[in-house]
């Protein structure tokens, strides 16, 4: 027997390689080289390629049997779980139930085949035919609302396509007063045991398309399908404090199945306010206020998402200045605690004066200690308030 390659050069990986690393690469090896992936004439070559990669991920996959192998090489690996042995003299069903020890009962093997349409060895651990009892799919769609729909909650009507079980034949596909008849190809299982070399797989019939059921006279409304695409409507309660991105499931409201509904997922999308910025349950706000204002203080009218408040300022308000207004943001979705608005301050400086306004400001400056000839008071303010 020819002397074995390097683990980590069979599956191309370095020797630092993470577990993730190393299930990606045996997957897209073993896939590479299975039997039934390749021309007849390439069979044998790769089944050997197969084992050799198998071989290769059984070991590295385990941390312990990677520990020994990494110090002692091929012979510090302990022998009752060496590949070859497995393989000699048994079928490739026993193979697998040995390959328990390697980790590679289920999981990424299951994957693998599942991927490439098989169950392993008709297993019932494999992927579920088409003719067995499902629960109908899940269904997504996306809302919009508005911010203040946002924060105090709303209930929208949502239109939905869905299938549904035909009412005429019960979703059995078939004309009422017929039934369906047995797969004469694969006796009623759904499926066909397929070998090749030392597998042994069983693939979806592909006479009934695994159902196990032929119709030989379709119901007329759904013609065979078993069921009908729809269009429902249905009212969905929205919680205050959702944001952009937030889920909501609605149990049962998916499409039917012959085991159950699946469910409805709503899709939250918030529309830009044109005043209002969200930050998390916060949201801020901008108002202009007159010099005068500014200056000696008062009462201003602000907006919030319940209608506008009245909001004291401060005499000598500076330009950028923020407020809290407490509660008067976004609740949280699950505690119903309320956010904070935030009011920023933006001081407006005239650009025009009247002849009155310019005398009353120059003598302000006089009072203030300024001399208005050497520089224009008003651009003083504007650099005061910008």
């Amino acid at each position: 027997m020819s002397t074995k390659r390097d683990y980590y050069e069979v599956l191309g990986v370095k020797k630092d390689a993470g577990l993730e690393e190393i299930r990606k690469a045996y997957r897209e090896m073993a896939l590479r080289y299975h039997p039934d992936r390749v021309p007849a004439e390439q069979k044998k070559d790769a089944e050997e390629k197969f084992k050799e990669v198998s071989e290769a991920y059984a070991v590295l996959s385990d941390a312990s049997k990677r520990a020994i192998y990494d110090q002692y090489g091929h012979s510090g690996v302990d022998q009752k779980y060496a590949y070859e042995d497995i393989f000699k003299g048994a079928d490739f069903n026993s193979a697998f139930q040995g390959m328990g020890d390697f980790g590679l009962g289920g999981g990424v093997f299951e994957e693998i085949f599942s991927d490439l349409g098989f169950d392993i060895f008709g297993s019932r651990h494999g992927r579920t035919s088409s003719g067995s009892r499902s629960r109908g799919r899940d269904l997504e769609i996306s809302v919009e609302i508005t911010l203040e729909e946002a924060a105090s909650g709303t209930e929208k009507t949502v239109t939905i396509p869905r299938y549904e079980i035909c009412a005429t034949c019960s979703g059995s596909g078939a004309k009422p007063g017929t039934k369906k008849n047995t797969c004469p190809q694969c006796k009623g299982s759904g499926r066909m045991i397929v070998s090749s070399g030392f597998f042994q797989l069983a693939q979806t019939c592909s006479r009934c398309g695994g159902e196990g059921s032929i119709i030989q006279s379709p119901c007329s409304e759904c013609h065979g399908e078993g069921r009908l695409k729809i269009t429902s409507k249905i009212k969905v309660k929205i919680p205050a404090g959702v944001d952009t991105g937030s889920h909501l499931r609605i149990r049962g409201e998916g499409e039917a199945g012959t085991a159950g509904r699946g469910d409805l997922y709503i899709i939250i999308e918030v529309r830009r306010h044109d005043i209002f910025e969200r930050r998390e349950h916060d949201i801020i706000t901008e108002i202009n206020l007159s010099l005068s204002k500014a200056i000696l203080g008062g009462d201003v009218e602000v907006p919030t998402l319940d209608g506008n408040v009245s909001m004291k300022i401060p005499p000598g308000t500076q330009s950028g200045r923020v407020f809290r207004l407490k509660e008067k943001g976004i609740p949280d979705v699950h505690s119903g605690e309320r956010g904070d608005e935030l009011v920023r301050v933006s001081v407006e400086i005239p650009t025009r004066l009247s002849g009155e306004q310019r005398r009353l400001i120059e003598e302000f400056a006089r009072l203030s200690g300024e001399d208005p000839s050497r520089e224009s008071f008003a651009d003083k303010i504007k650099k005061k308030f910008s």
